[in-house]
């Protein structure tokens, strides 16, 4: 069995556990009532219509656009309402995917990644009536009609660091970022971080390629898989054997290089990448979670009742972000133990999971 430490199973599984959890009838219809199987029951529908515009990595990018549709699509299949999605293929895209979504009348506009952050600002800012949400992004000002949802990757990178550190067999490891913005560098600092505290407390000198703490390579795209393919390559020429891109699709680049190679792993980021990047998944060593579909999820449910554009935040400790489950015989029971604490110590604040701490 691959290994499993305890608050990445609960973080991996927020969103079953929460699936399980929609509001059912008092008396399921049968099968006969329902023109299928008793457990297609439809959920009643409500008069609530919540939208979503991805950037322009696209709804299938195996990343945080894809986990964040998933969110939405829950909403439909579990709460009953109404949605809309508008997908983005270039920047040009987002002000009209924007304008359409007011147009159809959303109560709820979604918008995915920092790369929309202008364009919902001015959404918002013509329509006072129209309420949004962005996924990674934040605003210097809070805006009333905007909730900012905001996930502490580090927290989830710092463990993958670690194992990775843990499990390495060249003593060399890489990440790179697609665009420098601070939603992608938190993944790459706290995967340093976690390795540099690997190496402090294991008397160990295992290599980061690719983040410094302050400066890293980054492709300057999420869509051009040859860039992720082309900078992982290099990093396996270095001698590193397990590699993290956060990148969006490029990353799936990155993971051609690596399966390729034949004695590297690749971390995925986001989502489960054995799930979401399947002919991949003989080389995933582990994800780190960005548990994107429960927070739009619960976003919407909140909006349902009562609007607030108080901050969404995502940490270990409320399962916003995570790691998945480690390749079977690459993270030893001892360093599983190592992460829980290590875990506990991070939620209690006795660890800062960034090169700043």
């Amino acid at each position: 069995m691959k290994n499993t430490i305890r608050f990445g199973a609960i973080a991996a599984a927020g969103a079953l556990a929460l699936a399980a959890c929609g509001t059912a009838p008092e008396e399921e219809p049968t099968a006969a009532e329902t023109g299928g199987t008793e457990s297609e029951a439809p959920v009643e529908e409500v008069d609530f219509k919540a939208c979503m515009v991805s950037d322009q990595g696209g709804f299938d990018d195996a990343s945080f656009n894809q986990s964040a549709y998933e969110g939405l699509q829950r909403a439909a299949d579990e709460l009953g309402v109404e949605i809309a999605q508008a997908e983005s293929t270039a920047e040009s895209d987002y002000g009209p995917n924007l304008d359409a979504q007011v147009a159809a009348g959303c109560d709820l506009i979604i918008t995915v990644g920092f790369l929309l952050g202008d364009a919902t600002l001015a959404a918002a800012q013509a329509n006072p009536d129209v309420n949004f949400a962005i996924v990674d992004f934040g605003y210097e000002e809070p805006v009333e009609n905007i909730k900012p949802l905001f996930y502490e990757t580090d927290e989830a990178a710092f463990l993958a660091g670690y194992a990775a550190a843990s499990a390495t067999q060249t003593g060399t490891l890489g990440t790179f970022g697609g665009i420098n913005i601070p939603t992608v560098s938190i993944f790459m600092d706290g995967f340093l971080a976690g390795a540099n505290y690997y190496n402090e407390q294991n008397g160990a000198d295992v290599t980061v390629l690719g983040w410094d703490g302050a400066d890293g390579s980054f492709t300057g795209d999420f869509e051009n898989q040859a860039n992720g393919q082309n900078t992982a390559q290099g990093f396996l020429d270095q001698g590193a054997d397990i590699v993290m891109p956060v990148a969006g699709p490029v990353g799936l680049g990155a993971a051609q290089a690596v399966q390729a190679a034949g004695d590297a792993w690749l971390i995925g980021v986001d989502s489960d990448w054995t799930q979401s990047a399947p002919d991949y998944a003989d080389v995933i060593f582990t994800s780190v979670l960005k548990n994107i579909g429960n927070s739009v999820f619960d976003t919407i449910e909140a909006s349902m009742t009562e609007y607030t554009n108080e901050p969404y935040v995502g940490t270990l400790e409320n399962s916003g972000v995570g790691v998945a489950d480690f390749a079977e015989g690459t993270v030893s029971d001892e360093v599983v133990s190592e992460l829980e604490t290590i875990a506990a110590a991070i939620m209690n604040g006795e660890i800062e999971p960034s090169t700043a701490g």
